[in-house]
């Protein structure tokens, strides 16, 4: 298998980093490029259960949302992955499945690398085979290859 993209989704819980040491690992075996993504939430596309705070408001917490993820990613580059050859990071806003097959297709991405399990499992049991909803999504959908990690386990 040739891999010169890899794509890393990550949510930046302590469970999505632990893919890092998998990413830099398959990065440095394939001299592959890699693409961090954060997906913030849409908050636009949310109904309100006690009516519109307005676009303005909405807009101004995204916008905070993604500036706060871009200096945590870069503090992950910087800590986990400055042995990596081709580095690049991307913030987008949606849902987090379809944006990240979106961005695989888009990049032409040959191997999807996440964890099983994000911030909505940061206190999982640890027998839990179930996999978060993110990534049961992108495995059912994904065109390439995805690689799970445990984040449990690792």
């Amino acid at each position: 298998m040739d891999v010169h993209t890899i794509l890393w989704p990550t949510d930046l819980s302590k469970n999505s980093l632990k893919a890092a040491p998998h990413v830099l690992s398959l990065a440095n075996k394939y001299q592959a490029r890699v693409i961090m993504v954060y997906v913030g939430t849409d908050l636009l596309a949310h109904d309100m259960a006690y009516g519109f705070p307005g676009e303005t408001h909405l807009k101004h917490f995204q916008e905070w949302e993604l500036e706060q993820a871009k200096k945590k990613m870069e503090g992950v580059c910087d800590k986990n992955l400055k042995a990596c050859p081709n580095l690049s990071v991307r913030l987008v806003t949606g849902d987090a499945a379809a944006e990240i097959l979106k961005l695989a297709e888009a990049e032409k991405a040959d191997l999807i690398v996440m964890t099983t399990h994000g911030k909505g499992a940061e206190d999982v049991d640890r027998k839990d085979p179930a996999f978060g909803s993110v990534a049961l999504k992108v495995v059912k959908a994904a065109t390439v290859p995805v690689t799970l990690v445990n984040p449990l386990t690792a």
